[in-house]
């Protein structure tokens, strides 16, 4: 007997868990980390640069140091984009996640012991490295957990990165309290705990399958991948599925691995690269790290205390875990689009408000009490939508072949707009204050216009057939688009 629909086994409902705690957590964790202690940081830095050059650093050059220190981050992230294809087609789904810890291991133990070397390079380093674990882990645990799940699951479980992501911001801001370890003695292990899940990943996922599409497809290897296939769904009749993964197989055998320069270059797949572009871009230039930055000064600005503002910050971290928790459920049941047009409309929406409301809070009184709704807003809308989904649907966009390019182009912008936002934002919101949102509500605004008319539904259906919808837009031949177009490619490009 074969279940209509395949549920979630404790096999996979582990392997979800384990890769998402151990790689999608510290991608979450880290970048919440350093804000708590960020004074405390900067005081270290100076001390020393005193203790060395017997002089303080002027303020500049401290903000500059901290900057860098700060944005070292996405910049290793995009490092890490670059990384994914070549490791996730040569190491595997899982090897590469295995192999990932590295990155998150050998920092943690450098800002661990940060204070005691008496040494910020160490830091700014440390920061580098964890980026590339979290462009790295970014990209590869949707990757990984959008080919071992079943269709009916693969919206659920392809939210469940981004829950991780918000639980590890959630987590550092509670241990990052200042009763806890925002303390001078507490930043380097606040810093260093990053270590624990990544150790936890070591032990525990070599216990669990690999991608059977990448067995299959890539390794050629149909007994583990049938394997693998048993163990995941919990029961042996899994010719169906085999069948399914071998039709993509087949509908690919011409194309091999795609490369990023000929998949630009590939009708079949002009839109499917623009929507990913546009949504991960819209994801990150929406001002989601803007909403964040700007919310203590606007929980002070409402009259919160400030020793109180932190467990206000915390407040907002648990509603982003709880939205994205609603997200899990609701995604198979709503649909992607639907999520990604309320989520943008949504945050559009409260980047209006949000605008009028810090430009009258001179005036009236009760302004600054609107701003924080629509702060709570606009992460409730970020976290239905622009946040999981993007990354669901790379995986759900793309065949085998074109997929790891596809994770690499995503993750580049989603890494380089992060970065972006990062370093310009600060300039934006002093030359414009509180008209800066007027930006992202524009950005919101375009994002919400191009998934309206062009991205397509995708649940509850295989690769292959949302392949046909995109074949469709594209106007290319239906059988094997791709096999024509590699024709007139030179085959140097294809190995890219």
């Amino acid at each position: 007997q074969f279940p209509s629909d395949p549920r979630l086994t404790p096999v996979l409902a582990l392997a979800t868990l384990i890769a998402a705690f151990g790689s999608s957590f510290q991608y979450g964790y880290n970048v919440a980390a350093v804000n708590s202690p960020a004074e405390l940081m900067k005081a270290f830095y100076n001390e020393t640069h005193y203790s060395r050059f017997s002089e303080y650093i002027s303020e500049f050059s401290l903000t500059l140091l901290w900057s860098i220190s700060v944005s070292m981050f996405p910049f290793g992230g995009f490092v890490g984009s670059l990384m994914v294809g070549p490791l996730v087609n040569r190491l595997g789904r899982k090897g590469t996640l295995l192999f990932n810890n590295i990155f998150s291991i050998v920092p943690a133990i450098l800002m661990g012991t940060s204070k005691t070397a008496r040494s910020y390079e160490m830091i700014i380093l440390s920061r580098l490295l964890v980026g590339i674990c979290a462009g790295l882990s970014s990209n590869v645990v949707p990757m990984y957990l959008g080919e071992l799940s079943p269709k009916n699951l693969r919206g659920a479980l392809g939210v469940v990165p981004q829950l991780f992501i918000t639980v590890g911001i959630l987590v550092a801001q509670i241990v990052g309290l200042r009763s806890l370890l925002a303390t001078e003695e507490g930043w380097p292990i606040l810093l260093g705990l990053t270590a624990i899940p990544a150790a936890l990943q070591l032990l525990l996922l070599p216990f669990f399958p690999e991608s059977p599409r990448y067995l299959l497809i890539q390794k050629k290897d149909a007994a583990a991948a049938k394997n693998a296939l048993k163990r995941l769904r919990g029961w042996d009749d899994v010719d169906a599925e085999m069948e399914e993964i071998q039709l993509e197989d087949e509908a690919e055998k011409a194309a091999g691995i795609i490369s990023v320069l000929t998949m630009f270059r590939m009708r079949s797949l002009r839109w499917q690269v623009i929507s990913i572009i546009i949504l991960m871009g819209g994801q990150q230039l929406s001002g989601v790290n803007a909403i964040y930055y700007y919310a203590d000064q606007i929980y002070l600005s409402a009259g919160v205390k400030d020793q109180d503002v932190q467990y206000v910050t915390v407040g907002t971290g648990a509603v982003n875990v709880l939205m994205t928790i609603c997200a899990v459920f609701v995604v198979e049941y709503l649909g992607r689009r639907a999520l990604l047009l309320l989520g943008f409309s949504v945050c559009f929406i409260a980047c209006c408000v949000l605008t009028v409301a810090l430009a009258l809070q001179d005036r009236v009184s009760w302004m600054p009490y609107i701003s924080i709704v629509c702060v709570i807003s606009y992460v409730i809308g970020h976290a239905l939508g622009p946040s999981p989904i993007p990354a669901l649907l790379i995986t759900e966009v793309f065949l085998q072949s074109s997929r790891s390019a596809a994770y690499m182009v995503g993750g580049t912008v989603h890494w380089l707009s992060n970065f972006a936002v990062g370093l310009v934002f600060p300039f934006i919101q002093v030359g414009l204050g509180a008209y800066s949102f007027i930006i992202f509500a524009v950005i919101c605004l375009l994002t919400t216009i191009y998934i309206f008319l062009i991205v397509p539904e995708t649940k509850g259906k295989t690769f292959v057939e949302i392949n046909h919808i995109f074949t469709k837009m594209n106007k290319v031949s239906d059988v094997h688009p791709a096999k024509d177009e590699l024709k007139d490619i030179p085959l140097s490009a294809v190995e890219l």
